[in-house]
């Protein structure tokens, strides 16, 4: 008599970010982000620094998480408990972020590229390169942020049983 087989190890359905296509995601967006730029700049409202503020804040507040669900994770003294549902959400958020900090990456990186380009023949061009250059350093942060969230929500490979 044969053993049944053993039933088939599930695929995980959310798989880890790859980098390269937040690459391309960054890469799109910042060639749509130049052209309208090109197209409508004039016409836009200065660019003020509410907006890299936001970007950063959650980018702040995504390390926090990823330190606090590591821990927890590892289970560290003091961490308290995982909760699995929590960690879910977290993992999501996780790929939601980065892929949003890649989009505000190209948009910023896009602007940029207008601005320093124009602003010797636009005055208000220069006046906008910080708040731009601002925006760009806080989205590359929420990136870099939610990729570490996401690898802090990874469950740990099962220590080797060596004792047989």
């Amino acid at each position: 008599m044969t053993p049944p087989p053993s039933p088939p190890t599930p695929t995980p359905r959310l798989t880890p970010t790859r980098p390269g296509s937040l690459a391309l995601v960054a890469l799109v967006a910042c060639v749509a982000a130049w052209a309208l730029a090109n197209r409508f700049y004039g016409d836009l409202p200065t660019f003020t620094w509410f907006p890299a503020l936001t970007i950063a804040l959650l980018a702040v507040f995504e390390v926090i998480v990823a330190r606090a669900t590591k821990a927890k994770i590892e289970r560290q003294e003091d961490a308290g408990p995982v909760e699995p549902l929590a960690v879910a959400r977290f993992a999501a958020l996780a790929k939601a972020s980065s892929l949003g900090g890649a989009l505000f990456v190209g948009f910023y990186a896009g602007l940029l590229v207008f601005l320093l380009s124009e602003r010797d023949r636009l005055a208000a061009a220069a006046d906008d390169l910080p708040e731009c250059a601002g925006g760009l350093v806080a989205a590359a942060l929420l990136v870099a942020a939610a990729l570490w969230l996401e690898r802090s929500c990874r469950i740990p490979d099962p220590p080797d049983d060596e004792e047989n």
